[in-house]
């Protein structure tokens, strides 16, 4: 605890959020190890959601607009639009940005980043600060947050000054707990199986079992042999080798196989429940068992609507909030196009668009600008003409 920190918690001005920040400080280390972002990614379901997720996330167009009575248009102008669409900070494009954070949102609950403001109160840029090197603190009824940077120095900032984007709340109202956190013995699970397979291929799945000697061997003989046996047919690179029994040495197989153990089906099941536990459809992440044709365009469509929704939304929201001055919310909002990822397949965008122009509702320039198509002078006229 810093000398700032303990001053603060004597007087009581200070109370640490409950949980505190990282989680992976007070988790068991379980057999195969502590479940914690880094080992949790070495299971390639995790691995594939926390991508398919970051990387959406990242590379839909985030775009500042300015109201404009009943309509809208892009704010070009507003110092916020390059931070979110195009560069963040120096040496971050808003791609890699957005994708860092939203990573460490599924990874470990939170993610943090300093804001930067001009002069005149506008957001400049914003510089991530890694969740395992910061501290939220309680003042009273504010928050405050406490970082330590790579060189050691602690810097304290209020609220104002940090875009804090937490995954679902936990007991205190203030962290957010992650996937991870909250179901690690999925992921302990997964992680077991993954080893099981490499010591079973490591160990070799062939000639597992006893050797059987007539009489009887003294401790130092066991030894001698079972390390001659190890060095000539454990492993992988020996797997199938043809062993050589003398003196009456009977060998006797035991190991089961991988069948007999269920080791693939239980993969399988864990590839099920990690997607369940990321509420991601298991297409989207190469699972294709129960995946055809017909519905991964539905597939497609649930990964928007009930994947991603919560994450857009939660964006959106905290960039109102904590990056808009309260006169700017008035004037300006921050949206995702998500119409790209909704279209689906070339027919039933045609047929989307033909209904739209029909019913009037739509463009055909706007089908156009949609599909990135150039512009056709005149072809609104000419439609309108047409249908007359």
């Amino acid at each position: 605890m810093s000398i700032i920190q303990r001053i603060a918690t004597r007087l009581g001005y200070e109370q640490r959020a409950a949980g505190g920040d990282p989680y992976w400080s007070n988790f068991a280390s379980l057999q195969s190890g502590p479940v914690n972002a880094t080992t949790a990614q070495g299971v390639s379901a995790v691995y594939a959601c926390v991508s398919a997720i970051s990387e959406t996330v990242a590379s839909l167009p985030l775009i500042l607009f300015k109201r404009a009575g009943e309509d809208r248009q892009r704010a070009t102008d507003h110092p916020l639009y390059a931070v979110l669409h195009d560069q963040a900070n120096e040496q971050q494009t808003a791609l890699e940005f957005r994708e860092w954070m939203q990573a460490a949102v599924l990874l470990r609950g939170n993610a943090y980043a300093k804001i930067i403001r001009r002069n005149d109160g506008q957001v400049s840029e914003l510089l991530p600060m890694s969740p395992d090197r910061v501290t939220v603190l309680r003042v009273g009824d504010k928050l405050g947050y406490e970082y330590t940077d790579y060189s050691g120095q602690v810097s304290r900032l209020l609220s104002s000054e940090v875009l804090h984007l937490r995954h679902r709340l936990g007991d205190d109202g203030v962290l957010g707990v992650s996937p991870i956190a909250a179901a690690k013995g999925v992921i302990q699970l997964a992680i077991s199986e993954h080893q099981h397979g490499i010591n079973t291929f490591d160990n070799s799945t062939r000639l597992g079992g006893i050797l059987k000697i007539p009489g009887k061997l003294n401790q130092e003989q066991k030894t001698n042999l079972a390390a001659s046996w190890s060095t000539q047919h454990g492993g992988g690179t020996n797997a199938g080798k043809t062993a050589i029994l003398e003196s009456g040495v009977e060998f006797q197989p035991i190991s089961m196989t991988l069948e007999d153990a269920d080791w693939i089906a239980a993969r399988q099941f864990s590839v099920t429940e990690v997607a369940r536990l990321f509420r991601c459809p298991p297409t989207v992440i190469g699972d294709l068992t129960y995946g055809n044709y017909s519905n991964s365009v539905e597939m497609a469509r649930q990964f928007v609507t009930m994947t991603l929704r919560r994450h857009l939304v939660a964006w959106e929201q905290a960039i109102s909030k904590q990056l808009l001055t309260p006169a700017g919310r008035v004037m300006y909002f921050a949206e995702h196009q998500v119409e790209g990822l909704l279209r689906g397949d070339s027919v039933n965008r045609a047929d989307y668009y033909t209904k739209g122009i029909a019913a009037g509702w739509m463009l055909p320039s706007e089908a156009r600008r949609l599909e990135n198509l150039p512009t056709i002078e005149g072809i609104d006229h000419a439609n309108s003409t047409q249908a007359a």
